[in-house]
């Protein structure tokens, strides 16, 4: 088995490949860059360009508004009038009365 593999890589060492190019560089197999998006010189709007802009810009005004007065359901504000309705009923004042 060790035979084989010795004999065949002594083989192939010797043997005359044609050389591999590999990761050579020639010629840009791409387009050159000409400063303009997509190499349009004119810029022409699809159908569904129009529909797109005024969804997402609804969508997004909408959101907007709703997070804006979603009510405030954190537990530290529930907590907080939970302290002062208690702190009310034992007679407790909250207010901060300033002295000269």
């Amino acid at each position: 088995m060790i035979t084989k593999i010795l004999s065949r890589s002594a083989r192939l060492s010797t043997t005359a490949r044609p050389m591999l190019r590999r990761g050579g560089h020639g010629t840009p197999s791409y387009n050159e860059p000409g400063g303009y998006l997509f190499n349009e010189k004119v810029r022409v709007k699809e159908d569904w360009e129009d529909i797109y802009y005024v969804g997402m810009g609804g969508g997004f005004l909408l959101m907007a508004i709703a997070l804006y007065y979603k009510p405030d359901t954190s537990v530290v504000t529930w907590a907080k009038k939970e302290a002062e309705k208690s702190l009310k009923e034992k007679g407790v004042s909250l207010d901060y009365n300033k002295t000269a």
